[in-house]
């Protein structure tokens, strides 16, 4: 049973993750990842050999349920452009599980070094772009559904939601910031529940996961997590609709910054 400082902790951070997805309509993945990982040190299971994968789909099955509490916030501001967010959706999910099959094939350490390059890229792009400057309008559908596979199975070997990825990339096409934020958090849902989906199936036949395990989802810090974060998420919308698009996007591309700075920090 954990102690209650355990569970305030678990709270806060999911809090904190609830907020960031409602904000930037982000999945809150890499705040997940590492209390998860956390939680796990705790009770002797950081050397598990499953340990992040445990981290991984735990935060996917949470974030089943904060990005639908900030998809519903999104849509009751009528900020998800729906037709895009459907035209995209199909060919992610694909990425997803073609990211989960393929994930064991691909150098961890690289693949985590490119994502940071990529990040800081498209952080320092979104940071300096003009909102005057013109902006190409979506790719015609094959265009768009190999940017969405390739979104969906990059979000599904690092365990993130993919706002990272499509805010950016919505915005260069010529979205406002708040429309952007609001459809990538649309395509963040079915992205986690397709995560969610294939780390239970790919853990379930696995021994000597911890008690409370399904797969590799680890249901008491999704019951906890979840709990929080589906508190916080309409809150996050709500901060969101308050800024200017123009701070809105200083915000994101600082967030994405801080993503990477932090995924660089936990690689050295």
């Amino acid at each position: 049973m954990w102690h209650w400082d355990i569970i305030l902790i678990l709270l806060a951070v999911g809090s904190a993750a609830g907020f960031i997805a409602g904000l930037f309509g982000v999945g809150g993945g890499t705040l997940i990842v590492p209390v998860v990982l956390w939680v796990l040190d705790l009770q002797g299971l950081a050397q598990h050999p499953y340990a992040q994968h445990l981290a991984v789909g735990t935060s996917f099955a949470v974030m089943v349920f904060t990005a639908f509490s900030s998809m519903l916030g999104q849509h009751k501001k009528q900020a998800v452009d729906w037709k895009t967010v459907f035209a995209m959706m199909p060919s992610m999910i694909f990425g997803v599980f073609a990211g989960a099959l393929s994930a064991k094939y691909i150098p961890a350490f690289g693949l985590q070094i490119f994502f940071i390059l990529f990040l800081t890229v498209v952080a320092f792009k979104t940071l300096h772009t003009d909102p005057q400057t013109a902006s190409r309008p979506l790719p015609k559908l094959p265009g768009l559904t190999a940017v969405s596979t390739l979104f969906g199975a990059m979000s599904s070997w690092v365990g993130i939601g993919g706002g990272s990825l499509s805010v950016p990339f919505l915005i260069h096409c010529g979205f406002p910031a708040h429309k952007a934020i609001g459809t990538s958090s649309g395509l963040a849902w079915p992205i986690a529940l397709s995560g969610a989906i294939s780390y239970l199936l790919n853990g379930l036949n696995i021994a000597g996961l911890p008690e409370g395990s399904l797969g590799f989802l680890y249901l008491p810090a999704v019951a906890v997590l979840s709990a929080a974060t589906i508190a916080f998420a309409p809150l996050g919308v709500k901060t969101a609709h308050k800024l200017s698009s123009a701070k809105l996007k200083k915000s994101f591309g600082i967030m994405l910054l801080l993503i990477a700075g932090k995924m660089l920090y936990n690689l050295l």
